[in-house]
């Protein structure tokens, strides 16, 4: 196993990614994984995530110094970091690490990195967020276990892995935590603090603990082993990230605040706030307005507005007419003529004593 370097472009800034290489050594099945950064939370993820992938657990792993996890050492003398340790017992395999600039002690896995950076990763990808990314790359070795064959051998890679598998390790039945775990209070404005940022809960756990787990792309956030909310992690310092959903219940009570809110500010669209402002409602309209964008999500929301005929003043229940979706309603065919047939009815007159007139 080792890690290396790669570039793409997230949300439209060329970004330089860690990617997470394994390698299995008798059937050279691959898999490869992008983080953000190289913590020690992504670390024990991606290896993880590795041996999930392999349906089971190498006897032995070869990994190089990373000081995520050597503390100290190197090679035969390397001191393992503590939670290593505790995942390298978890999973029950034994652990070699390099020597200094011995790549040739993990060749096959030191080549991987350059194959997977010009064969998944060229040209460069554009990509919205990072499990896009790291689906790409999933598909991309599930290809590869399919259709590749090493250059001397006479099996295919799939035939190969499957072979190993039968040597694997089992997984064990409970999952390690790899996270970076913390038990913390929201704030006044029911964000959370993690890792140099901030994160906001919904509102109705303000005056409770929340337990954050920081994995090495995506936070989450837990009240009673409930999850409340998840973001994808953010590494810069400073930074607040919103997620409107989490504050839309307080705005439907105290709808005045709703323009001048930091949630609706740095989440909401401008386009959708300018067209909101046009409601006859004010702001109780603007509010319901973005319920529904919760609801059914901003873009859709958003792109009634170009289905309304123009001169229309918008409401909230023309542009809900638009989300419902259409009933259909049955339709009966009948016959253009139908059959009467001719009745007696001086049958009643008879029965009820009527007379009868000749």
């Amino acid at each position: 196993m080792t890690g290396g370097v790669a570039t793409v472009y997230l949300q439209g800034k060329k970004k330089k990614l860690n990617i997470f290489c394994a390698r299995l050594c008798f059937s050279c099945d691959i898999f490869v994984i992008a983080y953000k950064a190289a913590n020690e939370e992504s670390f024990l993820e991606a290896q993880q995530l590795a041996f999930d992938y392999f349906g089971g657990v190498p006897r032995r792993v070869i990994f190089d110094n990373a000081k995520v996890a050597v503390k100290d050492g190197f090679g035969l003398n390397a001191k393992p970091q503590a939670r290593y340790l505790s995942f390298k017992a978890h999973y029950a395999f034994d652990l070699d690490f390099c020597n200094p600039a011995k790549g040739n002690e993990k060749g096959l896995v030191e080549n991987l990195v350059g194959y997977s950076r010009r064969n998944f990763l060229v040209p460069i990808l554009h990509v919205s967020d990072m499990e896009s990314l790291n689906a790409h790359l999933l598909e991309a070795c599930r290809d590869y276990r399919k259709s590749h064959k090493i250059k001397g051998r006479s099996q295919s890679v799939l035939e190969m892995f499957k072979e190993e598998t039968q040597f694997l390790i089992n997984l064990p039945k409970y999952r390690f935590d790899t996270s970076k775990t913390v038990v913390v209070k929201p704030d006044d404005y029911s964000t959370v603090r993690f890792d140099k940022n901030n994160y906001s809960v919904p509102t109705k756990f303000m005056n409770q603990e929340i337990t954050v787990k920081g994995y090495g792309n995506k936070v989450t956030f837990h009240v009673r082993n409930i999850e409340v909310a998840s973001f994808e992690r953010c590494y810069s310092s400073g930074e607040t990230l919103y997620q409107l959903a989490h504050y839309i219940d307080l705005l439907e009570r105290k709808p005045r605040s709703v323009l001048n809110a930091r949630p609706v500010k740095e989440t909401v669209a401008q386009e959708l706030l300018e067209w909101g402002k046009l409601l006859p409602g004010g702001n109780k309209d603007m509010v319901k307005l973005l319920r529904l964008c919760v609801d059914y999500g901003q873009d859709k929301v958003l792109s009634i507005r170009h289905l309304v005929p123009g001169g229309i003043v918008p409401t909230v229940d023309l542009v809900r007419s638009y989300l419902a979706p259409s009933e259909t309603v049955p339709v009966l065919y009948l016959q253009s003529e139908l059959e009467v047939k001719p009745v007696d009815l001086s049958i009643y007159d008879r029965k009820y004593g009527m007379v009868v007139e000749q």
